[in-house]
């Protein structure tokens, strides 16, 4: 596993309930300004094993990204219940919601990963 994808893993683990992050705002956290797109993978390749809060993750506009309706609905009805407000375009306001973790926030102390956790290889 990359040392990107270990900080990117932290980071959303990280998200305290009833805020989120951007897909861009992880990927400027963990070091890659560049790659949100990285991230999307990594949240949809590795959230189930490492029970990342993926409902926590909304896009640059501050919407839900997910296509399908139902899991749409589910990531909405997850963040509404932890208190987090959508406006009439279903907008969340990043500047209310949003998280940025601090600058020294330090990403290499446990935050529920496994002791195995660096030496396995990417899903």
């Amino acid at each position: 596993m990359t040392p990107f994808t270990q900080k990117v893993i932290r980071i959303i683990q990280s998200i305290p309930e009833g805020s989120v992050m951007t897909y861009g705002g992880i990927a400027r956290a963990a070091g890659s300004p560049r790659a949100a797109r990285q991230v999307v993978r990594i949240l949809h390749s590795m959230s189930r094993k490492y029970k990342l809060p993926w409902h926590r993750v909304i896009n640059a506009k501050g919407m839900i990204s997910l296509t399908e309706d139902e899991s749409a609905s589910l990531q909405q009805l997850y963040l509404t219940g932890e208190g987090v407000v959508f406006d009439e375009r279903g907008a969340v306001d990043l500047e209310r919601y949003q998280y940025i973790p601090a600058p020294d926030l330090e990403l290499e102390c446990g935050l529920g990963l496994p002791p195995e956790f660096g030496d396995e290889e990417e899903a």
